[in-house]
């Protein structure tokens, strides 16, 4: 749908508001709009572990149902989830505070440091899975 631009003597037509139908999607806002998900999903993967402090203060039978979800595969899938989501979050919010400073606007510089948000991201996450599961007795 477009607008018309009425000046004395022409009519110019021009895009309401462009959108993802109009703009090709770019590695960089792939990555701005990755964080913006990554951040509603911490919020809400958050509630998984609220209901899990929330169970132990409750007693036995309120923890041991909340320990049996989080043991589960529904439950692990989404603590992965949640701790990949994390480090994704942690990863990209420390290189939007060097662009605060003015820091890694060039191109080439941001599309490197997405790639080591990336890479931050799935090794840390491995990281604390290969750690936690150590300490648990290797499950």
């Amino acid at each position: 749908m477009a607008a018309e631009i009425k000046t004395p003597g022409k009519v110019h037509p021009r895009p309401l508001s462009p959108h993802l139908q109009i703009y090709r999607p770019q590695y960089t806002s792939i990555l701005s709009i990755t964080h913006r998900v990554t951040g509603v999903a911490l919020s809400v993967g958050t509630l998984l572990l609220v209901w899990w402090l929330a169970a132990a203060a409750l007693g036995e039978a309120s923890y041991a149902r909340a320990a049996a979800f989080i043991d589960s595969p529904p439950g692990l899938l989404m603590l992965f989830g949640w701790s990949l989501a994390l480090f994704y979050h942690l990863g990209n919010g420390l290189r939007h505070l060097f662009w605060d400073a003015g820091y890694g606007f060039d191109l080439k510089t941001a599309e490197k440091s997405g790639y080591a948000v990336i890479a931050f991201a799935l090794v840390a996450t491995l990281a604390a899975w290969v750690v936690g599961l150590a300490v648990l007795g290797g499950r």
